[in-house]
């Protein structure tokens, strides 16, 4: 890479930040590792709230996102509750579309590949039987999810192939909805 592309912002991402963050890890892996945490409370029907809380990475807390932000779940009329925010299933969704854009953003600026605009329309097929126990062949989640993404800019059709597929193939949400991550579950005292 030339000296004066390591210092371009492109798609919104500082590449020599970037870059930098990059060689920093393949020195010491240590500084890869995430922890992510938020806390839940059930406030009635199908209403829950979660606050994020402090998370890890690069060797450090950062405490000072404790409580920043909230996000509330709930349920249609229809699912028994009142709707008053977008249902766990739609986070989903939502969680998916915005981690699969923003890994094809990064990606593709450290491609030094531009991009002008990128949104994404998601559909996920669910059948309530498996939910509700009625059928056991049915499963519980999601059967298929489609994502559909547009990407704008001076990219021809096989540039924007790529960074669809950068998306994708690096998100993290993305894996973790398509190759089901573990989950330890425990009850508290």
């Amino acid at each position: 890479m030339k000296d004066q592309d390591a210092n371009k912002n492109i798609n919104g991402v500082d590449v020599r930040k970037l870059k930098e963050t990059i060689q920093a890890i393949s020195e010491k892996p240590t500084l890869a590792e995430f922890k992510f945490r938020i806390a839940n409370q059930w406030q009635g029907g199908g209403l829950n709230q979660s606050t994020v809380k402090a998370s890890y990475g690069v060797e450090q807390e950062f405490s000072e996102r404790e409580g920043k932000f909230t996000m509330q779940a709930d349920e249609p009329p229809v699912l028994l509750s009142g709707d008053q925010a977008a249902n766990p299933v739609e986070h989903l969704l939502h969680a998916l579309a915005a981690c699969v854009t923003t890994t094809a953003v990064y990606h593709a600026a450290a491609r030094h590949i531009s991009v002008d605009g990128i949104e994404s329309t998601l559909e996920g097929d669910l059948d309530l039987q498996g939910f509700l126990g009625l059928d056991p062949k049915v499963p519980k989640g999601y059967k298929h999810i489609k994502l559909t993404m547009l990407i704008k800019g001076a990219l021809n059709e096989e540039k924007k192939r790529e960074v669809l597929q950068l998306g994708c193939e690096f998100s993290p949400v993305y894996n973790m909805v398509s190759k089901a991550v573990p989950i330890t579950t425990e009850l508290s005292q």
